[in-house]
């Protein structure tokens, strides 16, 4: 699933939740699946985020993008 598909999936399990007079083990079920939502959602940012803190040098390696301040 794209990450915005799971951004989507998570915000409908949110209105439901907030909205939904649901049983307890519903309702937990539905947290539980969130969280693993949010999880993957969280890893994936990391990974694209350690992609982008990479260059690519002229001879094609990928280096560290490294800031000076």
């Amino acid at each position: 699933m794209k990450f915005e598909e799971k951004i989507k999936k998570l915000e409908s399990i949110v209105a439901n939740l907030e909205n939904d007079n649901s049983d307890l083990e519903d309702s937990i079920n539905k947290y539980s699946e969130a969280m693993k939502i949010i999880k993957e959602c969280d890893e994936q940012l990391k990974n694209i985020e350690e992609n982008i803190n990479k260059i690519v040098t002229e001879n094609g390696q990928l280096e560290d993008l490294e800031v000076e301040e």
